[in-house]
């Protein structure tokens, strides 16, 4: 990763707000639910201007106008003005109990809804709640019922906490407000000022639909649910549950998967959880048996347009800058529905993909959050509730944030507090949805939980500050990696580059240099060549040089160190020569990946061809620069298609690309006597089958023809030629094979073969 419809919450219409007083007293026994009170209400209906920072204060006791300033929750230098107009207050009653200090987040418990959130430096905490049964527009421009927490009555140790009786079981906004000490120096970032989300809502309400500028300002709010009744998984339901040297991964979009409207869908469902549902097929037709999702926690696309900067044009559609860790992504639910929609349509995706016999792997992000640095602070959360617990200060250098992640801030991960948050994030969905597995950059105690320890967890062992750990990642025999010296290994090797042969034989025997230590076996190495950050395979093949000014940072984004070579010709070609070759690299590529030990990993929109006109960092276009184009698809289906996909089946039916432990001297033959030979560009290898199924390989990444000796085959067996990638379809990959191979074979520039022994 190299960076990052509810009506409207947050713009400036006239709505009413609602003002709490409350008397306090003090109990004994925080710990428990404990003897209750009644809140008085007082409603003032007021006429607000929504900026979002009202805390509530400033407003006239007495009868009459009154205008004041308020403060913006997005830290605008704006100030707007209230205009306040007090009518003759109502009585409402709330019976509340102390609360107790556990589970964080919202419970239902016994005696009504329990709230707790965890708080070591505040002083003051308030929680703002706004009500169903309230008008409409007033639950969307701010109104809300504020309850200052009692620190004698509400709270045990760091934690806060009250449970409210009749609260209504769905449907409730609410926020935080909290105050503490405003040294800067000592890390603290407290702003009582800025409604907060709390880290621990299940459910998180803002805008609805995806993009909506006119929503462009909205604000997030926790809400959970208590009312629906559990999601139906089947009486017959069960995961695949498939091993991990089975696996043949597809790293997707949500979003991008299905909005294009050559998809076909119902523009209600394009880019929704549903969406992909319907598409199913085409992952069957492809082969793959498992899902790796960009991030699906709840994000705020339009980031990059809170201010003036040199990407306020774009979009964030990778969704790498989270906003809370167990709310699903709301606007993947289709036709606007909002949180609860999505958690129940993610849950249908989910259930649907296993079926299906597909695997669901979320990418994940902890090693920072959407709320940015200290120059351009996005405060919604962690940075207004304890910033000095949540992320990592630099207290040497006045309390600054430290930017590990490149993002502007980093997750303080070591932190008793921190670490549990992450892991009850990472319980919530494999237990509520019921996922397979995940990608992300944390390790430690996941490896030992006794829940998470039956997941795939797969790390992407790098940074932004130049730590790589390929192959000595802390592993606990547990983590797999994403290998990315195979990335660049391969890559050298199929462009042509001199002194990569041992390298790339290194990496197709599933990369022992780095994984044969303790109990690791090659499963352990997520292979791949493309990945969503990245040109895509056809780029690979199409440019030398990234290409990144749409993204408007002066092409200084993205990554430089690419290994690809444009064939002869940079970008887009009506050269038949050049396309032929591009078109043979990437089966070339493919092929490679496939035959590999490891789990094999490729991305989205690879298997017609997908380009993003050399683009290596388009995080932030919604566009077709990423969106899936059906209608290429279909053009390639019985040619570029067709050939990726009957590779994935090869490998899924032949045992001799899965081993289970790492390939010793009975498991594969190398045809090779001159690995020092600095200037060979060419490797062939047998994979001997137990049953006598051999399967011959050779990559030529020469510019000319090699002619090669082909070894016997194993007794009362002939060699059958299923692949040469310099045939066009439906040559280059026949499944039944074809005869009439000899001693030798002629292997064509820039070209790979696959021969099987048979009867």
């Amino acid at each position: 990763m190299l960076h990052q419809s509810l009506p409207l919450l947050c713009d400036s219409k006239i709505a009413d707000s609602i003002l709490l007083s409350v008397s306090h007293f003090s109990n004994n026994n925080n710990n428990s639910i404990g003897s209750s009170r009644v809140l008085d209400v007082g409603l003032k209906f007021s006429k607000q201007s929504s900026g979002g920072g009202s805390s509530g204060r400033g407003f006239s006791s007495k009868a009459g106008v009154k205008t004041t300033t308020t403060p913006n929750v997005y830290g605008r230098r704006a100030q707007e003005s209230v205009l306040e107009q007090e009518e003759a207050p109502q009585k409402l009653g709330f019976k509340t109990f102390p609360g107790q200090a556990f589970p964080f987040g919202v419970s239902q418990v016994e005696n009504g809804i329990n709230f707790a959130i965890f708080s070591q430096h505040a002083t003051a905490v308030t929680l703002c709640l706004s009500l169903p049964h309230r008008g409409k527009s007033e639950r969307t421009d701010g109104g809300m019922i504020e309850v200052a927490l009692d620190p004698k009555v509400n709270k045990t140790g760091d934690i806060w906490h009250i449970c409210i009786e009749d609260l209504p079981r769905d449907d409730v906004l609410y926020g935080y407000r909290i105050d503490g000490p405003r040294d800067w120096r000592q890390g603290h970032r407290f702003d009582s000022s800025i409604m907060l989300i709390d880290p621990y809502a299940k459910l998180v309400e803002g805008r609805r639909f995806f993009g909506d500028a006119s929503r462009k300002l909205s604000k997030f709010y926790g809400t959970y649910d208590f009312d629906s009744l559990p999601f139906d998984w089947g009486d017959d339901y069960k995961p695949p549950n498939i091993p991990e040297k089975d696996l043949v991964i597809y790293e997707m979009n949500v979003r991008a998967f299905t909005v294009d409207k050559s998809s076909g869908l119902d523009p209600s469902i394009r880019g929704s959880y549903l969406g992909v549902i319907e598409k199913i097929p085409h992952l069957l037709e492809l082969g793959v048996n498992a899902v790796e999702l960009l991030p699906v926690f709840e994000f705020d696309e339009f980031e990059f347009q809170r201010r003036l900067n040199p990407r306020d044009h774009m979009i964030n559609t990778w969704g790498y800058s989270t906003i809370n860790f167990f709310a699903p992504m709301n606007r993947y639910a289709s036709r606007g529905g909002g949180p609860r929609n999505a958690s129940r349509e993610f849950k249908e995706m989910v259930k649907a993909l296993h079926g299906a016999g597909i695997e669901v792997i979320l990418d994940v992000v902890f090693n920072h959050t959407n709320e940015a640095d200290d120059k351009n602070p996005f405060t919604t959360s962690f940075r207004g509730i304890d910033n000095k617990v949540y992320y990592m200060v630099d207290l040497s250098n006045n309390g600054q944030l430290l930017n590990f992640s490149g993002c502007g801030n980093t997750l303080n991960c070591n932190h008793p507090v921190v670490m549990e948050l992450i892991l009850d994030s990472l319980r919530h969905w494999v237990i509520e949805y019921h996922v397979d597995g995940f990608r992300f950059d944390l390790a430690s105690a996941i490896a030992k939980d006794s829940i998470l320890s039956r997941c795939k967890i797969i790390a992407e062992p790098w940074d932004c500050g130049g730590l790589y750990l390929v192959g000595n990642f802390p592993n606990w025999d547990r983590w797999a990696e994403w290998n990315g010296k195979y990335r660049d290994d391969i890559r050298k090797f199929i462009k042509g580059d001199s002194g990569m042969k041992g390298s790339f034989a290194t990496r197709v025997a599933g990369s022992a240099d780095l994984y044969r230590a303790n109990k690791r076996k090659p499963c352990h190495s997520v292979n791949f060549v493309i990945a969503h950050d990245g040109f895509t395979l056809r780029d690979l093949v199409s440019y030398n040089f990234k290409h990144n000014d749409a993204n408007g940072e002066g092409g200084n984004d993205g990554c430089n160190d690419n290994f690809s070579w444009n064939c002869g010709f940079e970008g887009e070609t009506d050269d038949h020569n050049i396309k032929a070759l591009r078109f043979r690299q990437m089966k070339n590529f493919h092929l490679a990946l496939m035959i590999s030990q490891g789990t094999p990993m490729m991305l989205m929109g690879d298997e017609y061809g997908h380009t993003r006109y050399g683009n290596n960092n388009s995080y932030g276009h919604d566009t077709s620069i990423n969106n899936f184009q059906w209608g290429l698809l279909d053009a390639e289906k019985s040619s570029h298609f067709r050939f990726f996909s009957e590779v994935i089946k090869f490998r899924q039916t032949h045992g001799v690309f899965t081993h289970d432990n790492f390939l010793s001297e009975n498991d594969v033959t190398w045809h090779e006597n001159n690995w020092e030979n600095h200037e060979s560009k060419f490797l062939a290898f047998t994979l001997h089958d137990k049953n006598g199924g051999d399967i011959y390989l050779a990559f030529n990444a020469h510019d000319y023809f090699v002619k090669v000796s082909i070894p016997p085959p194993p007794p009362k067996r002939r060699w059958l030629r299923v692949v040469d990638t310099n045939f066009e379809s439906p040559d280059d990959f026949v499944p039944q094979g074809l005869p009439g191979i000899g001693s030798t074979y002629n292997v064509a520039p820039h070209s790979s073969i696959l021969l099987e022994a048979k009867n």
